[in-house]
């Protein structure tokens, strides 16, 4: 088990300490189960951050998931399956990026 420091709602406080390992770990104290589907969802949002060095909200990561992935897996239904409640707050978490600002 990779140790790392979090936030208090379990962000990654060093974005350097992410690797796939962590993601699994915070997946699990999640309880979600990560699969290919999460995987991808998990890379286009860190593609999203490296290109514009914020996490994204929802809107904006749906049409990027959209413009990524294809336009079945770029829904908000879609992504409320992988990363119920918020996706953006949730993926953002596991793929070890900060909390999406303008998120609640």
């Amino acid at each position: 088990m990779s140790s790392y420091a979090t936030d208090a709602e379990g962000y990654l406080l060093n974005l350097d300490d992410w690797n796939p390992e962590v993601a699994a770990q915070i997946a699990q104290q999640e309880g979600i189960q990560l699969t290919e589907a999460h995987w991808e969802i998990i890379e286009v949002i860190r593609d999203y951050y490296a290109t514009y060095d914020l996490s994204p909200a929802m809107r904006p990561l749906v049409k990027y998931v959209g413009m990524k992935l294809g336009a079945e897996k770029g829904k908000s239904v879609y992504l409320l399956t992988l990363f119920p409640g918020s996706p953006p707050k949730l993926a953002a978490k596991i793929a070890g990026l900060p909390r999406p600002a303008n998120c609640l």
